[in-house]
């Protein structure tokens, strides 16, 4: 037989199809994704669980002049393989290789540029107001899942179109579960509704749409059937489909955890490939192995994730502890405001949000704590540069935009003792809140189980003396500048410096370094503008040191995907950068 798929680079092509091929090409369109993300890797589940609704939006929607939004962007391979990027998909989450997710400037087709949840009916909408005002004759339509549907920027969307006679269609690609299972009120009244045992008058009715649902989500010909009647139908119209998260490789339906993004596996068994085991252990098993181990000694220590109890590690203490760690979902205003809540009381919260998702509750983090002075414990994971995610998920904006709160301390362990230590001594009681940053990936220490060692807020450590460059570094990237100080020349004239904390500096050791040094690079992995090494030369100014200072960074410029090497390569912080910052060091010395 012929693959139909061959013959399919755009909706154009699609939409020549008979509707009888179309399961053909969605059985086809199943296989190429599992082919590809099964070497290269990927988000798989969400993908295989919208093909038939990827293929019936194309079908029935003029698309690109019918404009589609899609949620997150997880479930979008289908999309992308329909709308001329299929010869590319081999590239995709790869250095100058396509996006991970819908990017405007990919394709015409990419409408919206999304990463981060909940924001295709404020987009969408937004689109559909316009074309109104210029008296533009198009559909929109936003594809939502169930867990981000359930975040207050989804529910702000909902209600403000629900009063508006906007064409505006909204879809939830209901299927139980984000990354991880879905939770909360409104799932379990959708699972009420999927089961015909919902008494209640309709949520999305009452807000104004026109409902129609639940339907299979992979029954080709039923959405199809029902995506042309709404064509004709005015106003804001919610369809509410069933799908199944992995639909088609078998083990992707029944560990749809794991085969969210599973990384390499056998494309025709579906089996895991399995890699060598590590000695060593992940950041984030460090933050919630040590998290229930402080638990079980402290009664008073509550763990909350917005939807990542996995990608956190908080299942650990979800698991011996469920009524202390909570999966608020994906609700990141919440979740920060909840832990404020809480800490009034005399809780020691322990609030873990990746450190994309904390800039979606930069206001709370202000009002709610800091202005307050609560001694919330923010555990932001994932920070600094992130790889295969891209722009949307690297965590390199923290220590800028959170330095200039008041009553913030910010802490960076360049290892997992460290982190082990700053999480024991924040739960014995601070006087402010506290941020501690640390990277996705695995630590450098096999044994870092160590006894408990309390930290000195504000002190920073000498980790190698020196005479005439002093290297200054926070966080994991102590790393790096560790390994370029082994390869240069004249080692004995390099000192390095572990600041620890972005704030408080420690300002005694600083001065010590100022009057020190002919020359001062700062290593972060994290921008340039506004960072550590910001406070660093603002240090510098106020206290009238004139010392040469390079700062290694992030630049000011968004960072595309790439393994995390490629891109700490790209941004000019990597070892062999570091070392040829020394050296220009040395020359200049020299040249003095």
């Amino acid at each position: 037989m012929k693959k139909l798929l061959d013959h399919i680079n755009f909706p154009s092509d699609l939409r020549a199809l008979n509707q009888d091929d179309l399961p053909q090409l969605a059985k086809e369109l199943r296989e190429f994704i599992i082919d590809i993300v099964a070497t290269k890797e990927g988000h798989l589940g969400a993908s295989l669980g919208v093909v038939e609704l990827t293929i019936a939006l194309h079908y029935v929607f003029n698309t690109p002049e019918d404009l589609l939004v899609w949620d997150v962007g997880h479930q979008a391979y289908g999309h992308k393989l329909l709308t001329g990027r299929k010869s590319l998909f081999h590239t995709n989450r790869q250095l100058h290789g396509i996006s991970g997710f819908p990017k405007r400037e990919e394709s015409d087709y990419d409408t919206f540029g999304v990463g981060h949840s909940s924001t295709s009916i404020s987009a969408a909408l937004g689109m559909a107001i316009a074309s109104q005002l210029k008296g533009e004759d198009r559909h929109h339509v936003a594809i939502i899942g169930d867990a981000s549907i359930a975040s207050g920027m989804a529910f702000e969307g909902l209600n403000h179109a629900g009063v508006t006679d906007a064409n505006l269609l909204v879809i939830l690609n209901d299927n139980a579960i984000g990354i991880d299972p879905s939770v909360g009120a409104l799932k379990q009244y959708l699972t009420n509704v999927k089961n015909g045992i919902q008494k209640q008058d309709n949520i999305f009715e009452a807000l104004n749409f026109d409902y129609t649902g639940p339907i299979d989500g992979h029954d080709l010909d039923a959405l199809i059937k029902e995506l042309q009647r709404l064509k004709t139908v005015k106003g804001p119209k919610f369809l509410h489909v069933i799908t199944t998260k992995g639909k088609g490789l078998k083990q992707a339906e029944e560990n749809q955890v794991i085969y969210h993004a599973p990384g390499k596996f056998d494309a025709t068994t579906g089996d895991l490939i399995t890699k060598s085991a590590s000695s060593l252990t992940k950041f984030q098993d460090v933050f919630g192995l040590t998290l229930l181990e402080l638990a079980e000694h402290n009664p008073k220590i509550v763990g909350i994730t917005p939807a990542m109890p996995t990608g956190s590690s908080l299942k650990f203490m979800m698991d011996q502890m469920p009524d202390r760690a909570i999966d608020v979902g994906i609700a990141e205003q919440h979740a920060v405001t909840l832990s404020a809540g809480m800490a009034t009381q005399g809780m020691v919260v322990f609030c873990n949000i990746y450190s994309t998702f904390l800039q979606r509750a930069y206001d709370q983090v202000i009002h709610d704590v800091a202005l307050q002075n609560l001694p919330v414990i923010f555990c932001l994971d994932r920070a600094g540069l992130v790889g295969e995610d891209g722009a949307t998920h690297h965590g390199v904006f923290d220590l800028a935009y959170l330095r200039c709160i008041p009553n913030l301390i910010i802490f960076a362990p360049r290892d997992e003792t460290e982190l082990r230590n700053i999480m024991y001594t924040a739960q014995l009681g601070l006087q402010h809140p506290i941020a501690i940053r640390y990277p996705r990936g695995y630590g450098v220490i096999p044994d870092w189980k160590q006894p408990y060692k309390k930290l000195e807020i504000g002190k920073g450590e000498v980790l190698k003396s020196g005479k005439d460059i002093a290297v200054l570094t926070v966080g994991f990237i102590a790393q790096n500048a560790k390994e370029a100080l082994l390869k240069v020349d004249a080692k004995d004239t390099i000192a390095h410096y572990d600041m620890r904390f972005v704030k408080p500096l420690d300002e005694a050791l600083l001065h010590e370094v100022f009057k020190s040094f002919k020359y001062i690079i700062t290593v972060e992995d994290g921008t340039v503008k506004g960072g550590f090494g910001s406070a660093i030369l603002e240090f510098a100014a106020e206290h009238q040191y004139y010392t040469p200072i390079k700062i290694l960074g992030v630049p000011d410029a968004f960072v595309e995907q790439g393994s995390v090497a490629q891109l700490q390569q790209l941004a000019q912080f990597d070892t062999d950068h570091i070392v040829k910052s020394i050296e220009v060091a040395l020359l200049a010395i020299k040249s003095n």
